[in-house]
């Protein structure tokens, strides 16, 4: 097995910066990748660097919605307030949250060795590539409607966060899936990309409490020889490759490009399912 240097950390970072947030699916390419580079993604420098990478992923959703996050959370003071006299949307896109969020903390939970296993499995990643692709291309068949908060239903967001749940899977994009959803179900584009990475924030956030669990789960002889320069290093890449990438994608969704994608996704399973990946 190969070690982590910094050129290959910086490598890994651009994967995870441009594939978390494109909707190519970020697992998928990060598993094809150390397998190429030889690294054993088990090992006490990998599972550092995929705490930090998710750490960094959160801080590029942060960072690119800090307005909307800001504005956010003084409409939810105000809306707190006994004096306040106006409809509690806040409040009720916090519950669609919620709603929507459930879904993959039982999911990820309760399939946690199926989703480990699939990692190892490259037909998986290829099967699940090839479902990314169609979610993709067949939204330029969804007719474009303007429903907003007010109409989206409950079971609605639930089947936004089951979708959020399956893309645990190597393969299957979260933006990518959660999007294409909301979109199904009638949210208005952007109103469906901003839920899409509201509800990125708690389920990254889950994802890198069990990565830290993991790792501190390793002896502490094995953690001191840890080489942090280049997880550090790949790790800032990431993140702001993911700002980046971010932005990309936001402009991509408010122009209903995403389709632009699934060709990219067919030919990648292609190749993962005939070994030539």
């Amino acid at each position: 097995m190969s070690e982590l240097d910094h050129v290959t950390a910086a490598l890994l970072g651009v994967v995870q910066g441009l594939a978390e947030f494109l909707p190519v699916s970020s697992s998928g390419h990060l598993v094809l990748a150390q397998r190429r580079l030889g690294l054993n993604p088990d090992s006490p420098q990998m599972l550092l660097f995929d705490v930090l990478v998710h750490v960094a992923t959160l801080t590029a959703v942060v960072t690119v919605f800090a307005g909307t996050l800001s504005a956010y959370a003084r409409r939810l003071v105000r809306e707190s307030r006994r004096s306040w006299q106006g409809r509690r949307y806040g409040w009720r896109i916090a519950m669609l949250g919620a709603v929507a969020t459930a879904p993959t903390a039982a999911f990820g939970l309760a399939l946690k060795r199926t989703y480990e296993k699939a990692f190892g499995e490259p037909s998986w990643i290829g099967v699940c590539l090839l479902i990314t692709g169609v979610m993709l291309a067949v939204l330029p068949c969804v007719p474009r409607q303007a429903r907003g908060w007010k109409s989206f239903r409950w079971w609605q967001a639930g089947l936004v966060g089951t979708a959020q749940a399956f893309a645990i899977l190597p393969g299957i994009s979260r933006s990518g899936a959660t999007i294409s959803v909301a979109a199904y179900c009638g949210l208005r584009r952007r109103w469906a990309a901003e839920f899409s990475f509201l509800i990125a924030v708690p389920a990254i956030a889950g994802a890198t409490v069990v990565k830290v669990k993991d790792t501190l789960g390793l002896p502490m002889d094995q953690l001191g020889q840890v080489a942090w320069g280049p997880v550090i290093v790949g790790s800032l890449v990431s993140l702001v490759v993911g700002v980046i990438a971010l932005t990309l994608l936001l402009d991509v969704v408010r122009r209903a490009k995403l389709h632009y994608f699934a060709p990219y996704c067919w030919l990648l399973a292609v190749l993962v399912l005939s070994g030539a990946v």
